[in-house]
C-alpha cells in the first residue's frame, strides 16, 4: 500500500493507492488538521494518521508514506519520504492523464505553478508564491464580496466585467466599485474568473504546448476553464481528481 500526502496551504489532501489502483481520497482543512493531529518535535513534523481515522491500522502498518508541502517551504515528516511539490504534481498529472507532453497549470489555495512537461519529464517550471492574487484564495475573497458561493461563481464566463487591478486587495475595491455601477452578478462573477485567467497568462506563455493540464482546487471552476480555453485557444485538460493531484503523485513516487 502507498499513502500520498499533499500538505497544501488551504487543504491537506490524502491518497491511498494499492499498486496502480486508487483506493481512497480524502482532504481536511490544513490548519484544523494540524491542530488536531500534528505536532513538531524540533524540525520534524509528526502526524497522527492513526488518530485521524483516514486509514486503518492494517493500511498504515503496510504502507509507504510520501509527502509534499506547500510552496518552497521544506518539511521533514516522521516516517515519510519527502518530495518536492512540483515533482509530485507533475507525476500526478502524468498518471491521471496518460499524456507525455503538456503544460501543467496548478492553481492552489495560495500559489500557482506552471510546468513544462516533455517526453514524460519535467523540462522547466515557474511558480508564483509571492502573491495570492492568482490563486483560489482570491476567488474565495471575491465570492464573499459578491455574496455568492464558489459553485455559483464558477458557473459564469459570459460578458465578463473588466477588472484591471493586479493586486488582490486593490481588486476587492475595484470589484465593489463595479457592484455600485449596477452590473449583474453573473457578469461580475465572469469578470472575477477572467481576471484570474489574465494573471496566469504570462506564466503560460513561457511554456507553450498544444494542451494545458489544469490541476488544483481552482480546476473545479468551470467558468474559468471556459475562459482559459477562449484566451489560450488550447485544449484544457482537467483530470478526474484535480485537487488531489499532488497526493496522487506522491503515491506514484512511493517506490
Amino acid at each position: 500500500m502507498r499513502i500520498g500526502i499533499d500538505l497544501g496551504s488551504r487543504k491537506a489532501k490524502f491518497a491511498l493507492c494499492d499498486g496502480d489502483r486508487l483506493v481512497r481520497l480524502a482532504d481536511h482543512d490544513t490548519i484544523a488538521f494540524y491542530k488536531r493531529f500534528g505536532r513538531l518535535e524540533g524540525e520534524e513534523l509528526f502526524l497522527d494518521l492513526a488518530g485521524s481515522a483516514l486509514f486503518t491500522g492494517a493500511e498504515l502498518a503496510d504502507a509507504t508514506v510520501v509527502v509534499t508541502g506547500y510552496g518552497r517551504n521544506t518539511l521533514s515528516m516522521h516516517g515519510a519520504k519527502v518530495v518536492s511539490e512540483i515533482r509530485a504534481h507533475v507525476t500526478g498529472a502524468l498518471f491521471q492523464t496518460g499524456r507525455r507532453d503538456f503544460t501543467l497549470l496548478d492553481m492552489g489555495g495560495q500559489d500557482t505553478k506552471v510546468a513544462l512537461v516533455r517526453g514524460g519529464k519535467l523540462a522547466d517550471f515557474v511558480m508564483n508564491d509571492k502573491c495570492a492574487a492568482s490563486s483560489g484564495r482570491y476567488l474565495e475573497n471575491m465570492a464573499a464580496i459578491l455574496e455568492v458561493s464558489l459553485d455559483e461563481l464558477s458557473r459564469h464566463w459570459e460578458e465578463p466585467v473588466k477588472l484591471d487591478a493586479t493586486c488582490g486587495i486593490f481588486g476587492e475595491s475595484e470589484l465593489i466599485g463595479q457592484i455600485l455601477r449596477g452590473y449583474p452578478v453573473s457578469r461580475l462573477c465572469a469578470g472575477v474568473n477572467q481576471t484570474l485567467v489574465k494573471r496566469v497568462m504570462p506564466m503560460l506563455k513561457r511554456f507553450p504546448s498544444p494542451a494545458v493540464v489544469l490541476t488544483g482546487g481552482v480546476a473545479h471552476n468551470g467558468g474559468l476553464v471556459r475562459l482559459l480555453e477562449a484566451e489560450t485557444g488550447l485544449e484544457i485538460v482537467v483530470p478526474e481528481h484535480p485537487q488531489h493531484n499532488g497526493a496522487i503523485g506522491c503515491c506514484r513516487l512511493a517506490d
